[in-house]
């Protein structure tokens, strides 16, 4: 690879943070091991994880070059790669189309494997969601869970790339994750407030005021341990959650409190230094516990 565009792959790796890769894959990974215990095979596992890397990898170069304009003009954002000139606009949208078309590809193979050709069908319309929220902040304050939406089509998407059709389970942990990302987008919009009033766009904090914003985002994480929880009492034919996933859920709703009380007092620098730690051991304790449940075999059926 030459050194010029090694340079610009580079770049692109770290504008898009890849690292927040974490917050939805777990939640994705624990769908497939419900719809699959105790876990799908090799092939169709390793292409669920290109499929999620490549559609959210796309999704995040997007919304940079979206955004180039507005972070140019955010201090907190304006040394990001497009705006700060280290990565090219028409370099960063040609890797967006390449994981793009990586992601259909991807899509593609669970016909070639499995016979299941709705992930193809399906893949250009995740991709319309998923690039079209780059420019809801500039006209609904529902932008934060739109963001949730994008994340949250991934357990639906594992359930139809695994199965070939909906059910309910994937639909309830698709909606908690559309919640909870909801609810922490709204607390790391809390840093750019004056920003956002000032270019006119639509987040929660700079609309209703940050007291009221961080009340929605309680809301919307009360939701998402609702809907988490009432997973273990959906009948799934010969499996299902139980001890484990409700003892992890125990936590996370400890977790979750003990990060909204901690936003009253804390500084939007500590909310945002909180931000990755938090969310990576909520998303990733779920997935413990849906592997406790379904792979270690200590599930607990809770609705027998």
């Amino acid at each position: 690879m030459k050194p010029v565009l090694m340079h610009q792959v580079q770049e692109f790796a770290k504008t898009i943070r890849f690292s927040h890769t974490l917050f939805a894959l777990p939640f994705a990974l624990g769908t497939a091991l419900v719809a699959e215990p105790p876990y799908p095979d090799a092939a169709a596992l390793g292409l669920l994880v290109v499929c999620l890397v490549t559609a959210r990898t796309a999704a995040m170069g997007f919304n940079r070059v979206a955004d180039a304009a507005l972070d140019a003009r955010n201090p907190r954002t304006a040394d990001r790669a497009i705006p700060a000139g280290r990565l090219g606009r028409r370099a960063a949208l040609g890797l967006v189309l390449a994981s793009g078309a990586a992601f259909w590809a991807a899509a593609w193979g669970f016909f070639a494997l499995r016979g299941n050709l709705w992930p193809a069908i399906l893949a250009p319309a995740f991709l319309a969601v998923l690039f079209g929220y780059s420019y809801t902040k500039r006209f609904t304050v529902l932008t934060h869970w739109i963001l949730g939406l994008c994340l949250g089509l991934a357990p639906v998407g594992v359930w139809i790339a695994l199965r070939g059709s909906l059910a309910l389970v994937p639909l309830l942990i698709g909606a908690a994750v559309m919640l909870w990302t909801g609810g922490f987008d709204i607390l790391y919009a809390l840093q750019d407030v004056e920003v956002d009033r000032r270019e006119g766009l639509f987040s929660a904090p700079a609309r209703w005021g940050e007291r009221r914003a961080r009340g929605v985002a309680a809301l919307s994480h009360l939701g998402t341990l609702g809907l988490l929880a009432a997973v273990p009492f959906v009948e799934i034919e010969d499996r299902g959650l139980g001890v484990g996933s409700l003892l992890a859920l125990g936590i996370i709703a400890f977790e979750l409190a003990w990060y909204h009380m901690r936003t009253r007092r804390a500084t939007v620098i500590e909310i945002a230094a909180a931000f990755f730690p938090v969310n990576a051991f909520v998303s990733i304790l779920w997935l413990v516990g849906v592997f406790v449940d379904v792979v270690v075999g200590l599930t607990v059926r809770v609705h027998s």
